[in-house]
């Protein structure tokens, strides 16, 4: 506790010593924060790539100090800007007694500018010997001295523009992201997909199932809900002549946070009419494997220690035959809620007690004995029409529905559907949704009549993706936190901390 009290302490004599040399600026008429613009010529990385055709020229930059080495009359400066980092030197004789004394006036943290020419000390190191110093934008609170590890994971997560000063390579998770989203669009672009943009404000919470979050319109004086999904919307499109759309931006769902959720992500789901869901595997395949190839130059990659290879074609299996594999159990010969219960107890598979008709079940055995198993990419199909309200069921087994789910590492990426288009077989799903929902059942669908009536103007037959975004970045970059992959992550206040 002392330990504590004393290094608060030191942070607020540190914290009032940078405000003093504020305050004697001001007093100085020299307020870093009056300056409205810097003319810069060239980026760290510019000067170090072109340094033979900049050697002994004259460079503008600017940055962030990262670090300063006073020696007498003269010192030397890293300079850190959006590229990286450079070094400068720094003497009295050229910047001449004041200018020099209040270079070594500013801080670690300070923003400044350098003006000077381009060399190479003795050791080698390109550097900017400085002929003129301009004191930018003043840092109020000193940089950390450590700011990494697992201990700080927490403050790196509220304090990203700290971690993003102090750990470079933090950068990169966020340049590759990206990078990722514009092939992601370019390959949907040549395709001849169109992206569109619907509603975040939705009256009805629909196209997934999951809990929303609720919020109230003022003018109109209804509760309304942050989207859970954009399906039914887009699929509003096909219904009015657009045959191939994407959208691509945030979701929100109140449920856990844990390394694989936060209340809001990015998400993409496409529609193509005139498709099912054999073309979504495809494209699938083809959008992860070739945004891997674009974005890493590889489809071989490994995540967190285990090696996973992204080439097509990728393993495709059914659910019952999944299960199948791993437990021995065949689901295609038990017929009943109540034999489907009694397997489960078998295999010590915890059951909702909401969800105990033969498909949920089915499901659930899924989840607790396949998913982890699925390491390499594989394509899960024929999913349990309980558990599938919005899909088309399968011909041979009216028991399930054209559905799949790409696990790569033991995760879910994907979720998939031949759209289901017969809008009299989807009114009875939405109520059979509607009576899991009174009974309990927070995450089930609600009745949407809008979309019931845009199905009755008629859907071509449709297929439909959807992908997890972070999770596909966590992937690619080797983060083990949909955190890590976040700029600005859900936290709990801290003081409810």
């Amino acid at each position: 506790m002392e330990e504590t009290m004393q290094s608060e302490e030191e942070l607020n004599q540190l914290l009032q010593i940078r405000r003093d040399k504020l305050n004697k600026l001001k007093e100085e008429g020299k307020n870093p924060f009056e300056i409205r613009k810097f003319n810069r010529t060239h980026t760290s990385q510019e000067i170090k790539d072109h340094y033979e055709e900049l050697e002994g020229k004259d460079v503008t930059i600017a940055g962030r100090m990262m670090a300063k080495r006073i020696m007498g009359k003269a010192s030397f400066c890293h300079i850190q800007d959006g590229e990286g980092r450079i070094q400068s030197y720094v003497s009295i004789n050229e910047l001449g007694e004041e200018a020099y004394k209040q270079f070594k006036e500013d801080d670690i943290g300070d923003i400044i500018g350098i003006t000077g020419f381009v060399f190479k000390t003795k050791t080698g190191e390109i550097s900017i010997h400085a002929k003129e110093v301009t004191l930018l934008s003043k840092s109020l609170r000193p940089l950390p001295e450590k700011f990494h590890g697992l201990k700080d994971t927490d403050l790196r997560y509220r304090q990203r523009y700290v971690d993003l000063i102090m750990n470079p390579e933090v950068k990169n998770t966020f340049l590759t992201r990206i990078q990722l989203l514009k092939t992601i669009r370019s390959i949907l672009d040549e395709k001849g997909y169109l992206e569109v943009e619907t509603p975040i404000l939705n009256t009805i919470a629909g196209g997934a199932t999951a809990r929303p979050f609720i919020t109230h319109h003022n003018a109109l004086d209804i509760d309304m809900y942050l989207r859970i999904a954009n399906e039914l919307y887009l699929k509003r499109l096909i219904v009015g002549g657009f045959e191939k759309v994407y959208e691509m931006g945030r979701m929100f769902r109140n449920e856990g946070m844990d390394i694989k959720h936060n209340p809001e992500f990015t998400n993409i789901e496409l529609y193509a009419a005139y498709e099912d869901y054999n073309d979504m595997m495809n494209i699938t395949e083809e959008l992860i494997s070739k945004t891997a190839e674009k974005v890493l130059g590889t489809t071989k990659i490994t995540y967190q220690g285990t090696e996973i290879d992204l080439t097509p074609s990728w393993k495709r299996i059914s659910m019952i035959d999944a299960i199948k594999e791993v437990t021995s159990v065949d689901f295609n010969e038990i017929h009943s809620d109540e034999e489907a219960k009694q397997v489960a107890d078998n295999l010590k598979v915890e059951l909702d007690p909401l969800k105990l008709t033969r498909g949920e079940i089915i499901n659930q055995v899924f989840e607790a004995k396949v998913e982890e198993t699925l390491i390499q990419p594989t394509f899960v199909y024929d999913y349990p029409v309980e558990v599938s309200p919005l899909t088309k069921r399968k011909p041979s087994d009216p028991r399930l529905t054209e559905r799949f789910e790409l696990f790569i590492g033991g995760r879910e990426y994907a979720n998939a559907y031949s759209e289901l288009n017969d809008p009299i077989d989807q009114y009875e799903r939405f109520k059979k949704q509607v009576e899991a929902r009174e009974a309990g059942d927070e995450e089930a669908n609600m009745m949407d009549d809008d979309f019931i009536m845009a199905l009755e103007y008629g859907m071509p037959p449709t297929g439909g993706l959807g992908i997890g975004i972070d999770r596909l970045i966590m992937l690619l970059t080797d983060s083990a936190s949909i955190r890590d992959v976040l700029l600005f992550p859900t936290m709990k206040p801290i003081n409810n901390a």
